[in-house]
């Protein structure tokens, strides 16, 4: 750690390693003996001390000595044996820390002392322990976290505590942890308004001089590069969470999609259910959607129990993109047109992360048009398999780019605020890092790459975005160097590669043109359609300007997830072959499209290594749902074998697919394989180009 080389054992250490391991196991033996029989006499606690003397990270000795102090403790009323009592455990801890000054252990159990508050804090003795433990070490996180815990407990200002991480960094202008607290100090003072810190274009211009000069002075040091790169998401992101698109958007005319079931019929016209996707996307993720912030108004017929889910694969509530489904049932026996409104007001029910309230209010209206049920019985969408390669299954509709601008441009709700300050901070930024030695540094180069795509969402702010192309096109340049320069880190510099090509692509109405058309798929209205062949791409960026996406071909990039297409809640077909995909846990985002009929997989990894990890370590794996034991004791019944295909039958019973292509795939050589998705997919059609009966 830190540098240190590891160097192989001598017997002598090997024998005192096993002396220490006996020792160990027989005090840990003891210790859980009394802590399961409440046992806390002087003797049973001196046992605890004995085995965090020598491994402070024993976790269950900590919450025995709580215990234990809890349980005597009652039986003290004398004011100085309390502060006895609390002085001793205090010194147990400074015992422990003198062996590991990094013991999570230690540090809390200091914490949980001081807030019983059973007796006077000697704080002069608690911040001289802080001054010799970060004269040994002035980057240990533990005792910065230890630090703001005394600040608050103290009541000890922002502003004095900014000072001390001044005077820490002066000293060494490496210490990333004095870098990490001035962050949040900063962030307080900043939002609470104190007096020096009403203005925050005054205090950004003084960090920013303040971390160029720790960058220029050594530019292979890593604790200013991340501080730079903290103060550059405050400058080029907006104060408070701002809607950015919506699909319906402002104006836009659309179709129910395709009939979920009927529902009553009658002589001269029928009742059909219909759903609806409405789509909001955030420039942060938010939480608080629902009825009373976020308001519809239509003459549809719909449920008035109106549920708005954050599709994100975290359960944290908060998410970017937001969704309700409108069930309608309006009666039908013609083409009819009905307009809907979405207004979202100001509203503290609709919070970012950092505790901002939504506070630009916005309006819109779009139209849906219902299908006559003359029109729509019978209807077979698939009544042959689809082809994506230019086969009588697809024709465009019309000339190549049909689509009207209207219906690729967002909603956007960004105002220009303080927009001047930030561009020209940037720009003065970008100026000096140019100025920069060009020495192949990988720290010059990812902060300049970044300063010109903040400059670009800065630029682009309530402007056209056609304003972000050229920062792109420099930032693609400078992601190119990187791969080569810095080989060990090429997956994440071609995942930031690929988002700012999404950028590039997708800004530039001209050129994404190129990549769009309209396609008549029988028995149904024209779709939309975006080609993203063979661009290298790794990740999915951007998705917020393709809602209005009802096909989409990612077919032959380097792509290892799909996460943000949950977002394309429109999107009917889907071609991701030829790509990296390796588990269908990398896939759980698909299962959040309601609309998605044709998947093709073709030619993948998936199934391709014996123990995949990334089945297992996903953002949210399928296997830690509550829903899953269900799933799995079901076709454990029909004797699946779940052990080997729970994936396979959380993703695929997820799905409703009219077809299925997934050849070239390990998994799919597979024994029972098919058989297990047909089960899985009881509406599949065509699975690999063959009929299912």
């Amino acid at each position: 750690m830190h540098g240190r080389p590891r160097r192989p054992a001598k017997p002598e250490d090997e024998e005192a390693a096993s002396a220490k391991a006996a020792k160990l196991r027989d005090l840990q033996a003891q210790v859980l003996h009394n802590h399961h029989a409440r046992t806390y006499t002087k003797e049973a606690i001196g046992l605890s001390f004995k085995l965090l003397e020598i491994n402070p990270e024993a976790y269950t000795a900590w919450n025995y000595r709580k215990l234990a102090f809890q349980h005597n403790v009652k039986e003290l009323s004398d004011p100085e044996a309390i502060k006895s009592a609390v002085d001793d455990e205090l010194r147990v801890v400074e015992v422990a820390l003198r062996q590991n000054p990094k013991s999570y252990g230690a540090w809390y159990h200091r914490k949980w002392l001081l807030s019983q508050k059973l007796a006077p804090v000697d704080f002069k003795r608690e911040f001289g322990l802080l001054d010799k433990l970060l004269k040994m070490d002035a980057r240990n996180f533990h005792g910065w976290n230890y630090r703001r815990f005394l600040a608050r407990f103290m009541g000890v200002p922002d502003e004095e505590e900014l000072k001390y991480t001044m005077d820490k960094i002066s000293d060494n202008f490496s210490n990333y942890s004095a870098w990490h607290n001035r962050s949040i100090l900063l962030s307080n003072l900043l939002i609470q308004q104190s007096k020096g810190f009403e203005s925050k274009q005054k205090i950004f211009s003084e960090e920013f001089e303040l971390v160029t000069q720790a960058l220029f002075t050594d530019p292979s040091d890593q604790s200013g590069w991340f501080y730079h790169l903290w103060l550059l998401a405050q400058t080029s992101s907006p104060d408070n969470p701002q809607l950015i698109a919506s699909w319906p958007s402002n104006a836009a005319k659309g179709s129910a999609p395709l009939i979920k079931e009927k529902v009553e019929q009658h002589t001269l016209s029928s009742i059909w259910s219909r759903t609806v996707p409405i789509v909001l996307y955030f420039n942060d993720p938010v939480k608080g959607l629902n009825q009373s912030s976020v308001n519809l108004k239509s003459d549809l017929e719909f449920s008035d129990d109106i549920q708005w889910r954050p599709l994100t694969m975290a359960d944290s509530g908060y998410s970017n993109c937001w969704a309700t489904y409108l069930q309608i049932t309006n009666e039908c026996s013609g083409l009819q047109e009905y307009s809907v409104e979405v207004s979202i007001p100001c509203s503290d029910d609709i919070v970012s992360r950092s505790g901002s309230n939504y506070n630009c209010p916005v309006h819109f209206t779009f139209n849906i048009q219902l299908i006559s049920n003359d029109a729509a019985q019978g209807l077979d969408m698939f009544h042959k398999p689809v082809a994506w390669n230019c086969s009588e299954s697809f024709q465009s509709h019309g000339n190549r780019d049909p689509i009207p601008f209207d219906l690729l441009n967002i909603t956007s709700a960004l105002v220009e605020q303080d927009s001047n300050w930030h561009f020209e901070r940037l720009s003065e930024e970008i100026d000096l890092f140019r100025e920069l030695p060009d020495d192949n540094s990988k720290f010059g180069k990812l902060t300049l790459a970044r300063l010109l795509l903040a400059c670009a969402a800065v630029k682009s702010r309530g402007r056209s975005l056609i304003e972000r192309k050229g920062y792109c096109e420099e930032a693609l340049g400078l992601f190119t160097d990187l791969i080569h320069l810095d080989p060990s880190h090429k997956q994440y510099y071609e995942d930031e590669r690929s988002l700012v090509l999404m950028d590039k692509l997708t800004c530039d109405m001209e050129t994404f043109m190129k990549h769009c058309s309209v396609q008549l798929q029988p028995n149904s209205a024209p779709l939309n359609h975006v080609q993203l062949c063979r661009l290298s791409l790794t990740r999915i960026g951007f998705v917020e300007r393709l809602l209005w996406v009802q096909m989409l071909d990612l077919s032959h990039n380097s792509l290892r997830s799909v996460e943000g297409l949950e977002a394309l809640q429109h999107l009917v077909f889907l071609n991701i072959s030829n790509n990296q995909i390796s588990s269908f846990t990398a896939l759980e985002p698909l299962t959040k499209i309601i609309s998605l009929k044709v998947l093709d997989l073709s030619f993948n990894k998936i199934g391709a290594h014996s123990i995949d990890t990334t089945r297992y370590i996903c953002s949210s794996p399928f296997s830690h749902k509550i829903e899953a034991s269900e799933a799995f004791e079901e076709y454990q019944k029909v004797n699946i074998n779940v052990e080997e295909y729970w994936d396979t039958i959380l993703f695929f019973r997820s799905l409703k697919l009219a077809q299925l292509d997934i050849k070239g795939n390990e998994v799919a050589s597979k024994e029972n394989f098919r058989s297990l998705v047909v089960t899985l997919i009881p509406c599949l059609k065509w699975f690999d180009g063959e009929g299912v009966n």
